[in-house]
């Protein structure tokens, strides 16, 4: 398999994952808050890297993609966190918790948190962007050109 077909696939991944991840976003009408426009800053940095590793490739432009995909990676743990966070705090708010919920374990306030058992925030949405930036991350793995 060529390598210019595998740095190809990876970004066209990476482009369907930008898309899936702006459609879920405006669905959910996600820009309510500067907090929830991160994601839309995110997906506006890695559908930048993508035709920049498309059509070029040099050491300058691969450091700068990869950059790219570091701070996105960093953005989805922060809105991993953060989606996880918020269904903690509206775990005392759910009515099948809310007279309970200080007397539970905090490693089970958390596991409800995590598994969206409590709260409105997806805690696997964010994962999107994470997924999508190591995708564009590997592609600057994988050399432009076929060495001759």
């Amino acid at each position: 398999m060529s390598t210019v077909l595998v740095r190809r696939a990876l970004l066209a991944l990476t482009a369907i994952g930008i898309l899936g991840a702006a459609f879920e976003l405006a669905t959910e009408q996600h820009w309510k808050s500067v907090e929830q426009l991160t994601p839309w800053v995110a997906l506006a940095l890695l559908a930048a890297g993508v035709p920049l590793l498309l059509f070029r490739d040099s050491f300058n432009l691969i450091v700068a993609v990869r950059l790219i995909a570091v701070v996105v990676l960093l953005a989805s743990v922060f809105g991993i966190y953060a989606h996880i966070a918020a269904n903690y705090d509206a775990g005392a708010l759910d009515q099948r918790y809310s007279a309970t919920w200080d007397s539970l374990p905090a490693l089970s306030r958390w596991w409800y948190a995590l598994t969206k058992t409590v709260g409105p925030a997806p805690p696997l949405a964010p994962g999107m962007l994470g997924q999508s930036a190591l995708l564009l991350l590997l592609a600057t793995f994988v050399p432009h050109r076929r060495a001759a």
